[in-house]
């Protein structure tokens, strides 16, 4: 089914209220979702809308949570997210972090008690279009084992990056740690599709192509040892060194069970011309220009923002699996 932008955003919406979420609340979560399916991401779209309305009914996510901020060092946003949902939370650090930043040069906003931080490149690239650099980083329910061993204790960790340049769009970074992001093999489970047998392990570290199995199991890491490494790295960051809960300690978001998951996120945000003078953006563009010119070379982030554009005017596609179930939340 083919929606607009405004009418995907009025279907959670709706679905949101008619779970106990106010209309605040809601219109953050929506715009992100949709946003996220804008851009090609739809593991992080709509199809969490289901799990998101089941966790606010039964109380596993605050949706009348309001974040609150306080700045315990001049560089340092502190944002208690209040067991909501992580976007509120997010736009705040959007709304107030940048002022700081340029102020300080670099400055930092960690956000606990948190919940799915979604589609990260998104999040970065609005402090770029504010002129800044920025670094998010993000923990998740454990769903990687440490390199070796056999128990999942990391989550899928995702790091986002993204710069400005001169007369162009920003250069975006966001991957997971793991060798894919697990929203994908929920979206096959649901779609009832096999998944490629690298993608993850089944409960006995079996590598495995069921994404039931898969999800009952523990994803591969990327890179291996490496980025079982990166994703330690990124659970000290956004958990460890902020008082969220580590990724073993999480509940699952992907049901209504259990405690809030009160996860964390951490983002890093800098501005160019403390460190780079009046010719920063230019020297940007210029390494842009570079990748761009070699024939078979992506820039990345260039892809998710094309489909963006063109979803804003021809609207998104959506299965009509995922919208009947949307419009049954009752």
């Amino acid at each position: 089914m083919k929606l607009t932008l405004a009418e995907a955003e009025a279907l959670v919406v709706d679905a949101l209220g008619r779970s106990g979420v106010n209309e605040a609340n809601a219109g953050s979560v929506a715009r992100a979702l949709v946003a996220a399916e804008a851009a090609g991401q739809g593991g992080h779209g709509l199809r969490r809308v289901e799990a998101y309305s089941a966790q606010a009914r039964a109380g596993k996510v605050d949706g009348l949570a309001k974040p609150q901020a306080s700045r315990p060092r001049p560089g340092v946003l502190s944002i208690d997210a209040m067991n909501g949902y992580a976007y509120p939370a997010l736009d705040l650090a959007v709304e107030t972090l940048p002022a700081i930043a340029r102020e300080q040069g670099i400055a930092i906003a960690t956000i606990h008690r948190s919940h799915h931080a979604g589609v990260m490149g998104l999040t970065v690239a609005r402090f770029a279009e504010q002129g800044l650099a920025a670094m998010m980083f993000a923990n998740a329910p454990a769903s990687m084992a440490p390199w070796g061993g056999n128990k999942a204790l990391y989550g899928t960790n995702p790091i986002a990056f993204a710069v400005p340049i001169e007369n162009g769009d920003p250069i975006i970074v966001d991957l997971a740690l793991s060798k894919v992001a697990r929203g994908m093999i929920m979206a096959a489970r649901q779609k009832g599709e096999a998944i490629p047998d690298d993608w993850a392990f089944d409960a006995d570290g079996q590598p495995t192509t069921d994404a039931n199995l898969a999800m009952d199991g523990f994803m591969a890491p990327l890179g291996g040892a490496k980025g079982g490494a990166l994703a330690m790295m990124v659970e000290i960051l956004s958990a460890g060194l902020i008082g969220a809960n580590y990724a073993f300690e999480a509940s699952s978001l992907f049901d209504d069970k259990g405690p809030p998951v009160a996860l964390g996120q951490t983002i890093i945000a800098i501005d160019p011309l403390a460190t780079g003078g009046t010719g920063v953006f230019s020297r940007l563009a210029l390494l842009a220009e570079e990748i761009g010119a070699q024939e078979g070379a992506r820039i990345p982030g260039r892809r998710g923002q094309g489909l963006a554009r063109t979803a804003e005017t021809d609207g998104i596609m959506i299965d009509d699996e995922v919208v009947a179930a949307i419009r049954a939340i009752v």
